[in-house]
């Protein structure tokens, strides 16, 4: 509202959205919500490019056995975790809101659906809706999950939390931080209202007389009018009447460098190069993201899918793993010059490098050695030349040759 004193004879302007909400917002602390996180691009952004690369790595199934991995490809869990859920989300949409879950509330929650001891089905469920019980044991930490009045148990739910100390909840970003994020939010607010207002500044109307009923609402509502930015209304003071500022444009207060600077900050903590989020990254970026924002967070993801969607019987036999090489390759120069070096040291085959780049295998087996290298087995000591097909062993006494008789020489 407008302040008239009489004494002063001052009337202050009163323009269409007023910025003492947001200069109190940004000096006393209000609560910062999901939603109020979500509004700044910066934030929303970097979720969504760490959710989009959980969401377009396949998970694949793998068998520990004497120290060889083997893949498992006919697991029908494999197709829940990257086609369908059985839920109203696929895959791809389950892992974006997990992800956003994740880092915005309490944590990513789904319900696994069983047959007897058969995974059917993940339904994902908003952690706004979740509720914890815990029990007081600081030490045998034990809970339920209410649902609606529903209670259930841990067993009942794929759990992907963030920072938790207790393994019931995570801790979210927006609890973490709420200063930078109210912040960033609150400029957001700022820029906005200054745009309504056509960028005019806030002010006061100072009248060396009083001035009447009539005069007052004819000077509020051409105000009005002028600071709604949707008309092309002129504003004449007449009367002695002068106009003072109480405010700073958008280039007085460096909105652009804050907007900057906040961004920066967002990107520090979600682990993402602010070139990333800027839209100028590097191949180097990109490996950085995928290295320190993405695949931290498909650890997490890959230690709850062993513990809630593997029987007791398979645990420490079978375990899910994200298939990462996807995210790591490298340009095709970069890769190829190592698939080079992995051939000549042999300890990479022809098929297995058209496997990692999704080629047709051709069926060979065989191991390429060079004729000048000398081969040593280390358990039996043998040396072996290919060049000279002669095999030694490391230690030995040279075999001393019988001498030939010389048919040329005298017996006597």
């Amino acid at each position: 509202m407008g302040l008239f004193k009489r004494k002063n004879a001052e009337l202050r302007a009163e323009p269409a959205l007023t910025e003492d909400s947001m200069l109190s917002a940004m000096l006393y602390s209000s609560v910062v919500t999901r939603d109020m996180a979500l509004q700044v691009p910066a934030i929303a952004g970097g979720i969504d490019l760490i959710a989009n690369l959980i969401a377009e790595t396949p998970i694949k199934l793998f068998r520990d056995g004497r120290g060889k991995a083997k893949e498992v490809r006919n697991d029908p869990r494999l197709r829940l975790l990257n086609d369908e859920t059985g839920d109203t989300l696929n895959a791809n949409d389950f892992w974006r809101a997990i992800v956003r879950d994740y880092f915005l509330g309490k944590g990513g929650y789904a319900y696994v659906a069983r047959n007897g001891n058969s995974v059917v089905g993940l339904h994902y469920v908003d952690e706004r809706v979740i509720s914890v019980r815990p029990n007081n044991d600081p030490i045998f930490k034990d809970y339920d999950i209410v649902i609606n009045g529903n209670q259930y148990t841990p067993d009942d739910f794929f759990k992907v939390l963030r920072n938790t100390r207790d393994g019931m909840t995570g801790v979210s970003i927006v609890a973490e931080n709420p200063q930078l994020i109210e912040t960033a939010y609150q400029s957001l607010k700022l820029e906005g209202g200054t745009v309504k207002k056509g960028g005019m500044k806030r002010g006061f109307i100072k009248s060396p007389r009083h001035l009447g009923d009539e005069a007052m609402k004819a000077l509020k509502r051409t105000y009005s009018d002028l600071y709604s930015n949707d008309s092309d209304k002129v504003m004449v003071l007449n009367d002695g009447l002068d106009f003072h500022e109480i405010s700073s444009t958008a280039a007085e207060m460096q909105m652009n460098e804050l907007k900057q600077s906040n961004a920066m900050e967002v990107a520090k903590l979600l682990h993402i190069s602010p070139s990333v989020m800027g839209g100028t990254a590097t191949r180097n970026d990109i490996e950085s993201l995928a290295r320190l924002a993405a695949i931290p967070l498909m650890n997490v993801i890959q230690c709850a899918l062993n513990r809630d969607l593997l029987l007791e019987s398979e645990k420490g036999k079978l375990y899910f793993a994200f298939d990462t090489k996807e995210l790591l390759k490298g340009d095709m120069a970069t890769r190829y010059a190592a698939y080079k070096t992995a051939l000549d040291g042999n300890f990479m085959q022809i098929d297995e490098v058209r496997y990692a780049e999704d080629l047709e295998p051709l069926g060979l087996t065989w191991v390429k050695l060079g004729l000048n290298d000398v081969l040593y087995d280390p358990k039996t000591k043998q040396i072996y030349t290919p060049n000279t097909d002669k095999t030694a062993k490391m230690g030995a006494d040279p075999v001393k040759k019988e001498e030939e008789p010389d048919e040329n020489r005298d017996p006597n």
